[in-house]
């Protein structure tokens, strides 16, 4: 926790002069981190001399932005109208009680986080979804199992 309050607070600092520096803060310290902390909009907010109510806005307004631990892998699933017209909120529904989790939440073992997406580009083969930085589309309830199967099954999975 204290190293995590000391890396936010020089990431602030060495970013703090540029114009807008807010933006650009919480992105390094996502980037450092994985997700921003709970100390981060206080830590921030001083450094920065903005509020906390400021900071805690933009953190909550941009749906990128974590505020906790991701998994090893992340779901973003698209929620545009496009891929809710083809089933994405059945898919949504099977996608939650499969990995038996939320919304900006991480399956116990740590191997998924889902994250609503509004919009992947992907609208002439939706329902679309990304598995870290790999889209796939047409993704049916049972694409998506063996999807999930895979990734689990993926190398990369053990970062």
């Amino acid at each position: 926790m204290e190293t995590q309050t000391k890396t936010i607070r020089a990431i602030a600092a060495s970013l703090a002069d540029k114009p807008g520096a807010l933006l650009p803060v919480l992105h390094a310290v996502q980037d450092e981190l994985g997700y921003l902390p709970r100390e981060t909009a206080g830590v921030v907010a001083e450094v920065l001399n903005l509020s906390r109510a400021d900071v805690h806005g933009v953190i909550s307004f941009y749906h990128l932005f974590r505020q906790s631990e991701p998994g090893r892998r992340t779901i973003y699933l698209c929620r545009s109208e496009a891929c809710q017209s083809v089933g994405g909120a059945a898919l949504a529904a099977h996608a939650k009680a499969r990995l038996g989790i939320e919304w900006h939440e991480t399956t116990a073992d740590g191997r998924f986080s889902l994250e609503p997406i509004y919009c992947l580009g992907n609208c002439a083969c939706s329902p679309a979804l990304m598995i870290d930085e790999t889209l796939h589309g047409r993704v049916t309830a049972e694409g998506f199992d063996t999807l999930v199967a895979e990734s689990d099954e993926d190398p990369r999975s053990s970062r």
